[in-house]
């Protein structure tokens, strides 16, 4: 055989991998190939690797005319990189680029599902890329896969092929972090002159190594050997927590000057949830000078907490100012931690010296549609009664489907009735002129005010979600998060125009906090508060996780259904709370700066628990799990082995006959 000559593309890629051992057994490392021909060299590559494989699909855009002149490309992930200056060489109008963008992700879409399946599109961000072809003449489709690649925020890009021409591999290191190219024969000629054997890869072919590699990926990942190394890593790293009040100061250092602390839970049911997380926020009020607090609740609900906890409100207690919290989940502000924390919250603020702001207590959420609006009419109503008098005429566009926003929603979705899109929209920006003038004015910053305008801006908002509930989840979610990271950005905003640098503490479920990138929300385009906060914040923001392996929670069967306490399942194997459990700690804190080897460990994607109102042990699965990367998710995780259900203020035959652990009260 000629020296350099490969036998095929299966030898080419066992040659290959000799020049990138230093790779292998990363858990950051992704091999993607670019199909069809690059998936056999990928295949052996990944192997030895011990890394997992994929393919990264890429779809030229042809001039219209000329289709080997390409104007840009599309590629996995749903990304477009365009070429400008030939667009603009060639006057190419917007129309006519989308129209080809439009067919290419068309066939993109149908090789991604031939290819694929049902598997979800790899997650690239802060991982290393290691692309892979069977050669490269001219580069231009390993070029449009580095500038897609790139938009999608790996952390480093290698490209590896078997051969290439010279000039074409010295210009490839110009895009890429890294190139290695096996040989570099001159004259080059074409790809195919470097194999024995260069027929075409079939689609078969593609599908079956990429569902071999798959299952071998899957197997290695959750192997023993594979959980030892990671159960040794968390034993080296984990923080005991042990009841001591020392047990957050790691946590608290780690948060140190940052602005949100965002605290997660993995149900809205859980005591030690509600209970660590008021512990830890309490900390951060006295010794970080927190400002406030922000949880998964509506504006108007809480915002009388707040009035309470800072001594406006006319409630004699935290029960009372709790009073408005009926719809709904009931148990999940009105339990016994909640009213603890709110009465330690108004002693803390009783105490203050005269003229230090008090701490707050806000709602992020937007199912409060109707009693916003009255909280908009009622402060028109004392300072402008004509404006209040124009709000309701725009309000009154809900008047025909009374109370019912799903009725709202649905008859707006059916074209049976007109949206109030233009009315709400209206009312916000006629109470945000307000703010303006009297800021202009030099005006005191007026509490009513901005509470009014907010719930303008949930009215807004909320119109808009309920409209799109009946179209997709994703897009449904994404409006809800966007408002919840909206109106945080306006409180943050208020709350340093009052006193200076604001700090907040959030609360909310995991899967709002742990940021969606890291998620397989992300995967199929749902964003979240985390995500938001951290792409606007950076590290002024820090996320905090919490899990379970099992116990009691409190939570429904159904949507609206009385609140039980059910028994919680033992974590399947193969997720994270399971792998946690295994380390033999009851309870720990993680933070994952503290090792780089507990990161990389466990950076495979696993399964992680989600329960939330509603919780059906019978379909846990299907129901309760979803896969994440941890380490990308979180900057720490406090875990529980066993936790218990919180105790509503209201209990019910139906909670008090709930299931209890065996081990309940001793949790031994």
């Amino acid at each position: 055989m000629m020296p350099g000559l490969f036998l095929d593309r299966r030898d080419a890629g066992r040659r290959l991998v000799e020049k990138i051992a230093g790779y292998s057994h990363r858990p950051d490392v992704l091999v993607l190939a670019l199909p069809r021909g690059g998936v056999p060299v990928a295949y052996e590559v990944a192997r030895a690797l011990n890394a997992p494989l994929d393919v990264f699909v890429v779809r030229k855009l042809g001039v219209p005319g000329y289709e080997e002149l390409a104007m840009g490309a599309v590629a996995t992930g749903g990304v477009r990189v365009l070429n400008n200056e030939i667009i603009e060489a060639l006057g190419i109008p917007a129309p006519i680029i989308d129209a080809v963008t439009a067919r290419e992700r068309q066939e993109l879409a149908r090789r991604e599902r031939l290819y694929r399946g049902s598997r979800p599109q790899p997650d690239v961000r802060g991982r290393t890329v290691i692309l892979v072809d069977d050669g490269l003449a001219t580069g231009a489709t390993m070029y449009a896969a580095i500038e897609a690649l790139r938009q999608q925020g790996p952390a480093r890009i290698v490209v590896a092929v078997p051969t290439a021409s010279p000039d074409t591999c010295e210009e490839m290191k110009r895009r890429a972090d890294e190139v290695v190219c096996a040989i570099t024969p001159e004259p080059f000629h074409a790809v195919g002159r470097w194999y024995q054997e260069f027929s075409q890869t079939t689609d078969e072919e593609v599908r079956e190594l990429l569902a071999r590699q798959s299952k071998s990926d899957a197997e290695a990942a959750l192997s023993p050997a594979a959980d030892d190394v990671v159960v040794n890593a968390l034993r080296e790293t984990a923080y005991p927590l042990v009841g001591s009040v020392r047990d957050y100061d790691p946590l608290i250092g780690r948060i140190g000057e940052a602005r949100f602390a965002l605290l997660g839970e993995a149900s809205h049911g859980t005591h030690e949830f509600y209970r660590e997380r008021a512990e830890i926020t309490k900390r951060l009020i006295i010794e970080r000078k927190f400002t406030a607090v922000a949880v998964e609740a509506d504006w108007p609900d809480a915002y009388r907490l707040n009035r309470y906890v800072r001594g406006a409100g006319d409630d004699v207690d935290a029960v009372d100012a709790l009073a408005d919290f009926r719809r709904f989940p009931t148990w999940m502000w009105r339990n016994a931690v909640v009213v603890e924390f709110i009465e330690w919250l108004r002693a803390h603020n009783d105490g203050l010296p005269p003229g230090v702001e008090k701490v707050g207590f806000y709602g992020l959420d937007l199912y409060s549609l109707h009693a916003s609006m009255k909280a908009v009419l009622r402060y028109l109503e004392k300072v402008d009664p004509e404006a209040a008098i124009q709000a309701r005429e725009r309000y009154a566009c809900f008047d025909h489907a009374g109370e019912d926003t799903q009725a709202y929603g649905l008859m707006t979705r059916l074209n049976l009735s007109r949206s109030c899109e233009e009315e709400v929209v209206n009312q916000l920006l006629e109470l945000q002129r307000r703010a303006a003038d009297r800021m202009r004015r030099g005006g005191a910053l007026d509490d009513h005010l901005f509470y009014a305008e907010q719930n303008a801006r949930l009215v807004k908002n909320a119109e808009a979600y309920y409209r799109s509930v009946f179209l997709e989840a994703v897009s449904s979610w994404n409006l809800r998060d966007r408002h919840m990271a909206e109106t945080l950005d306006a409180l943050v905003s208020y709350l340093d125009r009052k006193a200076g640098r604001a700090k907040i503490a959030v609360w909310e479920h995991n899967s709002h906090l742990g940021d969606a990138r890291a998620t397989e929300m992300g995967r199929r385009g749902e964003l979240n508060v985390g995500q938001l906060t951290r792409e606007k914040y950076a590290d002024d923001a820090v996320l905090i996780g919490f899990t379970t392996h099992r116990g009691t929670v409190t939570a429904a069967s159904d949507w609206g259904g009385s609140a039980e306490r059910k028994r919680v399942r033992p974590a399947l194997a193969g997720s994270y709370e399971a792998l946690f459990h295994a380390s033999g700690r009851d309870r720990f804190l993680l933070i994952m700066d503290d090792s780089d080897l507990a990161v990389r460990q466990l950076g495979v994607p696993r399964l992680e628990r989600a329960i939330g109102v509603i919780y059906r042990p019978e379909t846990e699965r299907q129901s309760h799990y979803f896969q994440a990367r941890l380490p990308d998710q979180f900057d720490a995780v406090v875990h529980f082995d066993e936790t218990f259900a919180v105790k509503p203020l209201e209990t019910t035959e139906v909670w008090e006959a709930g299931a209890l652990p065996e081990t309940f009260p001793f949790a031994v």
